[in-house]
């Protein structure tokens, strides 16, 4: 029979605290993107043509604000899946030192 384990009952936790983090971040960073938060104009991909050629000066910059939202809500929702597999490979692990061979 194959097995699916392919990572080691450490390695698995690890994913597993790395994604729960992950997708606390991303989540909080998503919703500050949402809310067009001004301290993270910084991290927003746009150019001086954006504010100055815009004929409604903040909807350009807002548009960028919520592209950037979208993807950090994307990036979560990824951390969660590698975090499901993690816990996955937890379970998998925990079955294996039961086995008798």
């Amino acid at each position: 029979m194959a097995s699916l384990l392919f990572c080691g009952p450490k390695l698995a936790a690890c994913g597993i605290v790395l994604s729960i983090w992950g997708v606390i971040m991303l989540l909080l960073l998503g919703i500050f993107f949402n809310v067009h938060s001004a301290v993270l104009i910084e991290d927003v991909p746009f150019t001086e043509d954006d504010m100055l050629l815009d004929k409604n000066p903040p909807q350009k910059i807002y548009g960028l604000y919520d592209q950037v939202s979208y993807n950090c809500f994307i990036a979560a929702a990824i951390y969660l899946l590698v975090g499901g597999l993690s816990f996955c490979q937890v379970q998998l692990n925990k079955r294996k030192e039961y086995m008798v061979h």
